[in-house]
Order: C-alpha cells, then structure tokens, then sequence
C-alpha cells in the first residue's frame, strides 16, 4: 500500500520533483497570512476548529486535544475528498504541508496516499518555508538592476509594465505590495499584504530572474505602504544603474489625475489620506489643498500637492539613495496618451540599456 513520502523545501524549489497540486492544510487566516507560492487552501481544521482544539489541549492535554480533535478533522478531510479531490486522476502528484508537517497535513497525506495518490509532504512545513523565505532575501540572488527613477506622476509604473510587455524582466514592487508607494497609494477595497506574504512574492520573483539579464525596478522608499522592503535587496537595488524618467508638471497632473480617478469621486476618502500630511506642513496648507479640491479646481489642487510636497521629498530622497543618478539616461514624456508614451520610453529604455551592454 503506497505511503506518502517527505521532501525538504530544498528539493520543492530545486524542481527535483513536479507537483500537480500544493495544498496547504491550515486554517484559512493562517493561509491569508503567508503560504507557498501557487498553493491551494484545502484545510483540515477551520480557524475555529483550530481555536477549540488547542484550547483543549492547553486545558486538558494533549490526548483530550486529540480526542477532541480527531473527528473534526476526518470529516473535513471526507469533504475535501468529495467536494474538491473526487475528478483527480491517478497521475495526480500532491505536496502537502501544514504550519510544522505534524498532525494535520499527515492526516491528509496519508489518506491521499492510501487512495493511490503520489503524495509528498514537506518536511517542516510552512515554518521551514518561511526560513527559506528568510534566508534568500538575506542573501539575495547578484542581479543588476537598472532603477526607474521620476518625480511622482512620471508614470514609472506604466513604463515598467511597458518594459514587461516587452519580455524584459521587471520587479514591481508596487504590484507586489498593493499599493502605489505614496501617502495617497492605498488602493481602493484593495488590501495590501502582510509583511511574509510580501515577503513571499518578492523572494519568488527574485527566484524567477536570469541573473545574466539586467532587472528594472521603480525608485522606492524602504517602505511600500504599510509593508517594508528588506534591507539587504534594498541595498542591491540602490546600487543599480539609474534611468530618469522625466515629463512636465502640466504632463504630470493630467496623469494623477487620471491614474488616482477614485479620489475625484470621493473626496471624503482624499481628505483622510492627505490629513496625514499636517504634521509636515501644518493645518492651514492642508485646509488651502482641501478648498482647491472642494472647489473642484482639481488641476491646481493636485499641481500645489506636487510643487510643495511630493516634489521636494522625491528629490531629497533621490539624491540621498542614488548618487550616481546624474550618470543616467534621461527619457522625456511628452505623448499625453500615457500608456503610449510609456510603450515609446520602454523602448528607449531597453535600446539603451542594450547599448550600454
């Protein structure tokens, strides 16, 4: 009778073997946190099952958790088996784990590979995971990085997706992260990710890159939103080779505000955001912006916002992080169909960036 086998995180990322499925067997807040890439939440206790089952155990020990436990998770497992494994095919290949690859992820490991299954199960389970996680943002792969830099509104991020259009690898931090890197960057019923599962995605993108192809990159400060980039890829990234993205102010506010759209609709939401900004420039230049905003003079609002805020931090930050920014190439926008001007500096951007190769 065939038995599941244990594979180390090593070996699931060395691709020594190819897996059908991933599923993670905890709970659902559990999986919303951090999991691996591409997996599936299939879990053998809900997170108030979970709740129950180790409250029993801290009380009345580990066979009263157990006992407790036990018929909860077989009926969970049935429900899995019938409602989401029942059309898998004899060829499938499962990895399964849970938060150590203890009791639960064996649970349903066993029983798959009791029916027939090829089933593997990860040795150490997600907390091996996450130390592998750990260790290679730690020692980030050597890539060579060349960094989009441009004042807000520049349309960075159209042009690194421009570049991505064009088979060019790209890491978007702000993709990753939910969040578009500025006070007003919050995205609308668009929660960003915790700080592993951010983690997560970017350690699975730097996995991805050919490390003999130049990366680009958006300029960003060390935090993203509520999430932080780690220090030592940080580091790598601001040692990159600089391409500026230039465009007037004019060029700039048409695009804020076509890009940020869902402030005009709801000031109430803008005025929040910008309240954060009182500390640095006190309530009655706040007051002045919200006046410009209620009287829908939405061109001025968002040129003073640029002209006495974003402006003068974006510089500062740029000639403290990028010293050698003045040896860069310097792309102008000036087409106001912005993502075809994006599309024209990408290809710019490449033709040099293979010249200087």
């Amino acid at each position: 009778m065939r038995q599941h086998q244990t594979i180390s995180i090593q070996d699931v990322f060395s691709k020594a073997t190819e897996f059908s499925t991933i599923i993670d067997v905890r709970s659902p807040s559990e999986f919303a946190d951090d999991h691996l890439p591409g997996s599936i939440n299939l879990p053998v206790l809900s997170d108030v099952q979970r709740h129950d089952v180790g409250l029993r155990h801290k009380e009345e020990g580990a066979f009263a958790g157990s006992r407790f436990g036990a018929p909860l998770v077989a009926r969970n497992i049935a429900e899995i088996l019938e409602n989401h494994l029942i059309d898998m095919p004899r060829t499938w290949q499962p990895l399964v784990y849970c938060w150590r690859g203890g009791q639960r992820s064996n649970s349903l490991a066993t029983i798959l590979a009791r029916v027939g299954w090829r089933t593997h199960l990860l040795d150490g389970g997600y907390k091996a995971y996450r130390r592998f996680v750990i260790d290679s943002l730690a020692n980030p792969p050597a890539l060579s990085f060349n960094v989009i830099t441009g004042r807000t509104g520049s349309a960075k991020s159209l042009v690194l997706q421009a570049l991505a259009d064009l088979g060019e690898q790209v890491l978007d931090l702000e993709q990753l992260a939910h969040h578009k890197g500025s006070v007003l960057g919050d995205l609308p019923n668009v929660p960003q990710p915790s700080q592993r599962l951010f983690e997560s995605r970017l350690a699975s993108a730097l996995r991805s890159f050919d490390p003999f192809r130049v990366v680009y990159v958006e300029s960003e400060s060390k935090k993203v939103g509520k999430v932080h980039i780690p220090d030592q890829l940080m580091t790598a990234i601001r040692a990159g080779a600089v391409t500026t993205v230039r465009a007037s102010l004019d060029w700039r506010v048409q695009f804020l505000l076509s890009d940020y759209d869902y402030f005009v609709k709801n000031t109430g939401l803008l005025f929040a955001q910008i309240d954060c900004l009182a500390g640095l420039h006190g309530k009655n230049i706040i007051s002045r912006w919200k006046d410009l905003a209620l009287e829908g003079r939405w061109d001025a609002f968002v040129g003073a916002l640029l002209s006495e805020h974003y402006d003068p931090a974006y510089d500062r930050a740029i000639d403290k992080n990028y010293a050698n920014k003045a040896s860069g190439e310097i792309i102008e926008l000036t087409d106001l169909n912005f993502e075809q001007a994006a599309q024209h500096a990408a290809l710019q951007i490449r033709s040099q960036t293979v010249l200087q190769d």
